[in-house]
Parts: C-alpha cells; sequence; structure tokens
C-alpha cells in the first residue's frame, strides 16, 4: 500500500493534558489554569504571529491560520512505533497521570501527535480559560527543544497526508471502509436504541442519543468518503482506553488505521447485543435495525412482558413508555423526544420537562391549560426533525410566556394620591386635565381597594365558620353509629342548614368585590406638548409596568390580531407580544400614533381590530388568532395618543376617553424651559450649572423669535445650540489657560451669534394711531403662541370694488365682505351719510390689507375688527394703538365666541395691548387665564357692535343716538 505523503516543519508544541487524545477532524477543549504557563506563551506567540502576518502578508490573518502541534503524553505500555508493548506482572506500571505537562520533554511526549488549529478561546471570568483546538492532520515529531524566551516547547515535525486512492490495496481498503460503516451505524442504531428501553438499577450505563442527534450520525456515516475521517471520527465515539487510541492515532497508514477502529467498534457493539435483551421491536419505514435479527411478531406473551416493563408497543411506531397522562406535573420517559437518553444521574434539562414546568408556573386560565395540555401531547408524538415540532414548541413556549394571572401589586395606600400628584407635577407643568382625571382614577382605585379588602376580611371569618360547621358535621356522622337514628335526624338538618347558610353568605361577599376596569384615555394634541411621557409618568405614578406600542404606518390587521398559526413564521400581533414583554396581566399600555394607523386595505383593517382591544365591555375576552385563547385585557390601562381627531374612525374614538392637551403658552414654555430644559442640556452639553447663567429674558426672546410651535422639541434644540456655543468659548477659554476671561452670563445680544438671525418678528402695539388702523388677535395654528395682527383699511376712487391681500383664507375673506356689508347697512346710523339710502362705496373702492403677508392666515375670529377699521376709517376716527379686539360678527352686528383665547391675550400682553375687545360669550374662557395675564390686560366683553364701537370711541356723538333707534335694535335681536 502506498505510503502518505510527508512534509516537514518547525511547529509549537503544546503537550495534551494527561489521559487526552486529539484525532484529526475533531474539536477538543484544553482547560488551562495557572499551573500550564507554558500555554498562555504559546497563545501569546500564536495571537503575535498572527497579528505580524496580517501586518505583512496576509490581511485580516486570524489566530487559526497559525498551525500548532499538539502531542499526547506517552505510556509505557506503547513503544514508539505505536505497538502494545507485554507488560509483565513484576514490571512498573507508568502512565500518562504520572506526567506534568507543563514540564513534559521529549521523552515524555507520544512520538505521534496532530498539527492543530486554534479555533477559540473561551473564558471563564476566574483567571482560567479554555482553548478551542481543532486537529487538521497526523505529525511524527522528530526534534523537540524549548524555547527560552517564549517558554514554552518548540519542534521539527513530519506531517501525513492520506492516500485518498488507496494504491494496491484499493479493493481490500474499501471492503474495510464498508464494514466499518457499517459497524459505525450499527453503534449509533444501539445506542439510540438504549434510550428507549427502561433500565435497571444494575443495568448498563451506556449513554444513549436523542432522536435527531442519531439521525444527524447516521447521516454523517453514510455520507463520508475517506475511510481514515471516518476512523479518527469514530475513535473518539468508541469507548476505548488510552493506550488504544494512542494506537490509532500513530496508525498512519489508512488501512491500519481502519483494522484497529474496526477491532474497537466489534468489541463494544457485541457488548451492547449482550447486555442489552431485546424481545421485540416494531419499526416504520427504512428506520429499522435489521441486524439485531428479532422477529417482527410480537406474541402474547412477549406482550405481557412489555407491559411489565413499562413499554407498550405502537403499531407501526417505537416503543413508548405509557401510563403518564398529561397533567403539568409528569414528564416522560427517557430517551423520548428532546430528552437525549439522559439517566437520573445527568443534569442535563429535558425539554419537555422544562416546558412542563414552565406551563405550571404560568398558572394558565382553564381554556389555556385545556389547549396546553392537548398540545403537550401532541408534541410527544412528533419526531424533532418535522417542522410540525418546532411549531407546536413555540405555540406551548408563548402560552408559558403569557402572563394570565402575574400582576404587579398597586401602590396604593395613604400617601397613594400625594406622591402621584408630585410625580406628575414634577414631570410636567400644566396640563391639569390630564392630571385631574388621572388623580381620579387613583382614588377610585384606591376606595376600591378598601372595600375588598373589607370583604375579604369578613370572607375569610366566614369561611373559618363554615370549616368549623364542616369539622363539626363530620364528628356528629362518626356519633352517629352509636345513637339512635331519630334521635340526630333534627340535628343533621340543622347543621346541614347552617353549613348552607355559611356557604350562601361566602357568595353574597364575593359578589361584593369590586372588579377594576382601568381606562381608555386619549391624549389628542400638536406634537412635543409630553402625551408620551405623561404615560410614562402615570406608570411610573401606579408603580406598574410600562410598554409602548407605535400603531404609526400600521397596514396590517394581522399586526394587531396576530397570524394563524397556519401560515409559515406565524407570531402573535403586538398586544400578546407587549404582555410577553412586560410579564404582567396589568401594565400601562401607550397606544402611540392612533391616528395614523391605516385604514381598510386588502391586508384587513387595523382600525376595526383596534375596536375590540379598546372597549371596555369586549376586552376580557380578547383573542388573538395566534393564540386563539381568549385573554383577559381588562386590567390593562390603554393610553392612546394622537395628533388629530379627523383620521380616528367614529367608532374607534367613541370608545375612548378622549383628553386634549393643547399647545403650551409662551409662559408655560418659559416655566418649562427655566426648570426642567435648561437644567437638562446643561448637564448634556458637559457643563456645569454655574458655567452658564440663563436669564428669562433670553429664554423668552428665544420662544418668541427662534421658535414657533405648540411644544418644547424646537426650543430644546436651539437652548442645546447655545449652550453648545458656551461650551466652545469655556473649552477654549480654558485650553488657553485664561478661564477667567470666559463670561458665563448670557445675554440677549448672544442669540445672534450663536442662533443667528432672529427667525420670527414679533409684532409690537403701535405708539400713534391712524384712522383705518385697528390691532386685533390671532392664535398661530401651529399652537401655543398667540399675537397681535394689525388690519389696515384705506380707500380711493374707484367703482365699489373690495381688495383683499396679505394670504388671507376664505373664512377671512368671507369675515371682511361681512363687516363691510354691517357698515354699508348701518352708514346713516354711523353717521357716514346723508339719508338712509345713500350708498357709502358709491365713486370708492376700499383696500383691505393684513401686514407679514408670507404667512398664511385663516379663521372666523376678526369680523369685529374688520367692522371697527372700516368705521374708523369712513368716520375719520383712530382706534387708540394699545387696543385690540377679537370676535366674529353677524349680519345683525352680534359679536359671537371665537376660540385660542389663552394664547391670544398672553400674546397682546407681551405685544404692549392694555385693552382687550372679548365676546361676552368668551368669559368662561377667561377663568383660566394666568393671573399676571389678568392683571396687565382690561378685558371688556361685548354682545354686540354697537356696544364696541361706544367703548372705542366714548366722546362721539351718533346720529341713531338723537332718533332713539338703538333701543329698537336691541329689542329685535
Amino acid at each position: 500500500m502506498a505510503r502518505p505523503t510527508q512534509t516537514t516543519v518547525t511547529l509549537p508544541i503544546l503537550p495534551l493534558p494527561s489521559s487526552s487524545v486529539l484525532l484529526p477532524g475533531v474539536v477538543q477543549r484544553i482547560p488551562v489554569s495557572s499551573s500550564r504557563p507554558d500555554v498562555a506563551s504559546l497563545l501569546a506567540a500564536v495571537y503575535t504571529r498572527a497579528a505580524s502576518s496580517s501586518a505583512a502578508k496576509t490581511p485580516n490573518a486570524r489566530i487559526d491560520t497559525i498551525p500548532i502541534a499538539c502531542v499526547p503524553l506517552a505510556s509505557n505500555l506503547i513503544n514508539s512505533k505505536g505497538q502494545l508493548l507485554i507488560k509483565k506482572d513484576d514490571s512498573p506500571s507508568s502512565t500518562s497521570a504520572e506526567i506534568d505537562p507543563a514540564k513534559a520533554s521529549k521523552n515524555d511526549l507520544f512520538p505521534y501527535g496532530v498539527a492543530a488549529k486554534i479555533t477559540g478561546v473561551e473564558g471563564r471570568g476566574t483567571g482560567e480559560f479554555t482553548l478551542l483546538v481543532e486537529g487538521v492532520g497526523r505529525v511524527k515529531v522528530e526534534k523537540v527543544w524549548t524555547n527560552t524566551e517564549r517558554g514554552f516547547l518548540e519542534g521539527r515535525v513530519t506531517g501525513f497526508v492520506d492516500d485518498i486512492t488507496g494504491g494496491k490495496g484499493g479493493v481490500v481498503l474499501q471492503e474495510l471502509f464498508n464494514h466499518l460503516k457499517m459497524l459505525s451505524r450499527e453503534l449509533v442504531a444501539i445506542l439510540r436504541l438504549t434510550a428507549l428501553l427502561p433500565r435497571s438499577a444494575g443495568g448498563a450505563t451506556t449513554q444513549g442519543l436523542s432522536p435527531l442527534l442519531a439521525r444527524r450520525l447516521d447521516l454523517f456515516i453514510t455520507r463520508q468518503k475517506q475511510p481514515g475521517a471516518l476512523a479518527d471520527f469514530m475513535a473518539n465515539i468508541v469507548e476505548a482506553s488510552y493506550e488504544e487510541k494512542l494506537m490509532v492515532l500513530a496508525a498512519v497508514e489508512v488501512k491500519t488505521r481502519v483494522e484497529r477502529v474496526i477491532e474497537l467498534l466489534e468489541r463494544q457493539v457485541g457488548g451492547l447485543k449482550g447486555s442489552i435483551k431485546i424481545t421485540a421491536i416494531s419499526t416504520t419505514g427504512s428506520g429499522g435495525f435489521p441486524f439485531l435479527g428479532q422477529d417482527r411478531e410480537v406474541d402474547d406473551a412477549k406482550r405481557e412482558r412489555f407491559k411489565k416493563s413499562g413499554i407498550v408497543p405502537i403499531k407501526g411506531g417505537v416503543p413508548r413508555m405509557g401510563g403518564n397522562p398529561f397533567g403539568f406535573s409528569g414528564g416522560q420517559p427517557k430517551g423520548m423526544i428532546g430528552g437525549g437518553g439522559q439517566d437520573e444521574e445527568d443534569h442535563e434539562p429535558n425539554e419537555i420537562e422544562e416546558l412542563v414546568k414552565r406551563l405550571e408556573a404560568a398558572k394558565l386560565s382553564p381554556e389555556a391549560a385545556k389547549v396546553a395540555e392537548r398540545e403537550l401531547k401532541r408534541l410527544k408524538k412528533i419526531h424533532p426533525a418535522q417542522a410540525e415540532y418546532a411549531v407546536t414548541r413555540t405555540y406551548l413556549e408563548t402560552l408559558a410566556e403569557i402572563p394570565w394571572t402575574v400582576t404587579t401589586d398597586d401602590r396604593l395606600g395613604p400617601h397613594t394620591l400625594p406622591r402621584a400628584r408630585k410625580q406628575l407635577d414634577e414631570d410636567h407643568y400644566g396640563l391639569e386635565k390630564v392630571k385631574k382625571r388621572l388623580l381620579e382614577y387613583l382614588a377610585v382605585l384606591r376606595l376600591k381597594q378598601s372595600v375588598n379588602e373589607e370583604v375579604d376580611k369578613e370572607m375569610k371569618k366566614v369561611e373559618e365558620e363554615l370549616g368549623a360547621a364542616n369539622a363539626e358535621s363530620d364528628n356528629r356522622e362518626e356519633a352517629e353509629n352509636a345513637v339512635e337514628p331519630a334521635a340526630t335526624a333534627d340535628t343533621s338538618l340543622a347543621q346541614e342548614e347552617k353549613i348552607k347558610a355559611h356557604s350562601a353568605k361566602v357568595e353574597i361577599l364575593r359578589s361584593k368585590r369590586m372588579v377594576d376596569k382601568s381606562p381608555i384615555l386619549l391624549l389628542v394634541g400638536p406634537p412635543g406638548v409630553g402625551k408620551t411621557s405623561l404615560a410614562r409618568s402615570v406608570a411610573t405614578a401606579l408603580g406598574r409596568k410600562f410598554h409602548r406600542i407605535s400603531l404609526g404606518g400600521v397596514r396590517d390587521e394581522a399586526e394587531i390580531r396576530g397570524h394563524r398559526r397556519t401560515y409559515v413564521a406565524a407570531m402573535p400581533g403586538l398586544i400578546v407580544q407587549g404582555l410577553k414583554k412586560v410579564g404582567v396581566a396589568n401594565p400601562v399600555f401607550l397606544l402611540d400614533e392612533i391616528d395614523k394607523v391605516g385604514g381598510s386595505n386588502h391586508h384587513g383593517d387595523p382600525s376595526a381590530a383596534m375596536l375590540e382591544v379598546l372597549d371596555p365591555e369586549q376586552n376580557y375576552n380578547f383573542v388573538d388568532h395566534y393564540v386563539n385563547i381568549p385573554i383577559d385585557l381588562s386590567k390593562v390601562m390603554f393610553i392612546a395618543t394622537a395628533n388629530s381627531l379627523d383620521t380616528i374612525p367614529a367608532p374607534l374614538l367613541d370608545r375612548m376617553e378622549t383628553i386634549y392637551i393643547p399647545g403650551y403658552t409662551t409662559l408655560e414654555k418659559r416655566h418649562i424651559a427655566m426648570q426642567h430644559l435648561v437644567p437638562k442640556q446643561i448637564r448634556v452639553n458637559g457643563l456645569q450649572e454655574e458655567q452658564v447663567v440663563f436669564t428669562e429674558e433670553v429664554v423668552g426672546r428665544i420662544i418668541e423669535s427662534y421658535t414657533r410651535e405648540a411644544g418644547v422639541r424646537n426650543l430644546e434644540r436651539e437652548i442645546g445650540s447655545v449652550l453648545r456655543g458656551k461650551a466652545v468659548e469655556y473649552a477654549d477659554a480654558k485650553d488657553a489657560g485664561h478661564p477667567e476671561k470666559y463670561n458665563p452670563v448670557l445675554t440677549v445680544d448672544d442669540l445672534e451669534r450663536f442662533l443667528g438671525i432672529e427667525k420670527f418678528e414679533e409684532e409690537i402695539a403701535e405708539k400713534t394711531s391712524k384712522p383705518g388702523i385697528v390691532t386685533g388677535l390671532v392664535a398661530y395654528s401651529s399652537g401655543g403662541n398667540g399675537s397681535i395682527l394689525f388690519i389696515e383699511v384705506a380707500d380711493m376712487p374707484g367703482s365699489g370694488r373690495l381688495q383683499l391681500t396679505g394670504k388671507l383664507g376664505d373664512v377671512l375673506k368671507e369675515s371682511v365682505e361681512v363687516a363691510l356689508t354691517w357698515v354699508k347697512a348701518n352708514a346713516y346710523e354711523l353717521g357716514l351719510t346723508r339719508n338712509p339710502g345713500e350708498d357709502i362705496m358709491k365713486g370708492r373702492s376700499i383696500h383691505v390689507h393684513c401686514p407679514s403677508g408670507s404667512i398664511p392666515k385663516d379663521g372666523p375670529s376678526s369680523g369685529i375688527a374688520q367692522a371697527v377699521a372700516m368705521a374708523s376709517l369712513f368716520s375719520g376716527r383712530a382706534v387708540p394703538p394699545t387696543m385690540a379686539m377679537t370676535g366674529e360678527i353677524s349680519l345683525r352686528g352680534r359679536v359671537t365666541a371665537v376660540g385660542g383665547i389663552k394664547e391670544k391675550l398672553i400674546g397682546a400682553l407681551r405685544a404692549g395691548v392694555k385693552t382687550v375687545l372679548l365676546p361676552a360669550q368668551n368669559k368662561k374662557d377667561v377663568k383660566d387665564l394666568p393671573q399676571e395675564v389678568k392683571d396687565g390686560l382690561e378685558i371688556v366683553h361685548v354682545e354686540h357692535i354697537w356696544e364696541a364701537i361706544r367703548f372705542v370711541w366714548p366722546d362721539a356723538e351718533w346720529p341713531v343716538d338723537r332718533k332713539g333707534k338703538q333701543a329698537q335694535i336691541q329689542s329685535r335681536l
């Protein structure tokens, strides 16, 4: 037979631990402790060579590209050629256990080893680690020396490569290879079978194989094409002594190696066959064991022996253990699915046993327990290699992870409401309506808990009385044997009536327990006003788990309800996934951006799927398509957020309690910035509080001139920009060695240097007045900000045409037309014409303009200002510049209510206005104004345009007063 090809190289040598042999194609763990400094030195050298190779020739070189030689320790029972010596009875027995691998020399090493590569290093966190080495090919150690600089062994070795052609003995080798395959598969089959059979206390202790591992080994053996590689692999599996493995390692020729492994396999297979008495077995398909030579027919006597031993033959299948129905308490036979054939001394966990324990701990509902029992029985009958096994196991794991009854105890006590109020006030400024509603919910929870505690005390007392009555009844029944039945009949009847009365009382008390149904709130408001953070504060105040579900862009109904298990890669919906994540049945769920859920399409209607989730009368019985078992969501507190109600379907909106969160006013923004945003951004940008001094004037200028939003997100960004600029100044001064030159005080003049020119201009009340100019009030559509708006009216010769400019909206244009019509209709009463039939617009045209023409303007709130401006122009009387007004008018001159009063009046005060005219219907809105606005403005309420005109020009005399028609006008209204 042809010899293998040889090559000679110099490699670092790693002496293996005692009684350890590494073969080619096998991965082995080598534990390394402080007693093996040579291994640490060798590993450092490997890393160094890998780094040098990466820098020089081979980019991205790794340590597994650097070869080493792993050599086992020598044995005095094996000679240098790998042959077993004849041992004399009186000769001393010396084994590798007596040699220290760290101090081994050439004489202590076996002449043969393997060239190997380090595939990994595993640390244990205690100063010890483990090397993962993989054998690559056989080597013979020619010369060994110690590397004094590094502290490990090196040597010249000759490597061998197997001759896969077989040479002249190729036919013989092929026959041996086939025989090796047959014995290998036979060993795997017997090991698998030992896991199925019951074990006696004194029986064999051979480790069994799980079905999946047995199938993979059988497939690997069948597909193996190289005799030498299969021989090395099986030598690592088969039971063999240290010397026998050394003999296999020294077998350089493939034929010799295969013969030695065949001898080992025949010995173990024969021993297993002799120790296991198999009377019958029934198999399916081609997975049988024909080598056993047993009769496949099972007679009655053999069936009896099977039953006595606990094995029940299955028609068309492998034996299984009988008599253990599922009840969340039993396990499964050793070596069955997921068991891997463990005996009682093996502590490796069993898949199904662990799953049963998890299902028991989950405290499933009765329906869920019934389904889990059925699915677990199916799982035990499914082969792990089948796809259905993974699907069923994943489903059961999902059932075990859902919190069916686990809840978080609410932190309710005498200090609950003060603590929650303090928590909400610390996290959010303003938002009184939301805080009020949440405190109401906490108060209701607290009262219900108190009632339930009293009911529980009474129930406990009644149940104790009931137990005593039952015990007394049992004692009487025992004494009845010695007494006449007639004498004890009345006593027994009275005792039974007493027990019934106690039972009825318990049921009545149980019905008095109050069940909590969490509210379903909808927070509506512009972006950045704190809707999401408010929901998180609620969870903190309650002491509950918090989970956020983003509904923006959800287009598939299955994302809410889950996919049915018939689909590939099916999974539960977002609601069930959230419950699994938090692990309790009463969390706080934030349904973020519910107004952006997709509508009806070919994937279903997600908004319709939310109806069942958010309906307090239905969500106690929510059914997810994947779980397909009712889940109680009534304990979950849902808080939804939305920016607009327009896109939310009416049925869904009807199921939620809507709370509107308006944008922050300028005063609120200033308070939020000084109390929260500025300290936060100072910390974020690496500064200390004494290194930057922010004043309210600076914050106010940023709010008014650099931001115009409902929330505070852009305000926080602008504050961050200013602080980054100050951080640069401080760092420059500190690096230059002159920190005293740094000025921590921030002024208004510094803002343009950090933020650029002002983005928004604030209107300021005029100091002088002119006919045709009136100050109106506006609340920006972005929310939060209000300001004044000048309305300018000019006339010119013309044909009665009305011209409008300033990017006015349709509603605002109609307000101008209504105001002009009222002025034309009442021109004689206003003293603008000489007789009632004269047209004031004859021979003239007017032009109405609102400055800041690039900003769109719209809304029904400027009618009164438009009418007063036209009356001012036509009469030549100027309106006081510190007076502003807002309100819509009708053709009859009635002033109607408008919105945004809070924002408008704050903007008016900031612009220098002293007097404001408001509709009488807006008196209720004035109550919510900050006190400084009430003190700084004179607020006048008017019901009719005539009242406004008389207040604007109190000294003017009108023709209508002389004719006494004002009273007639009021009476007609």
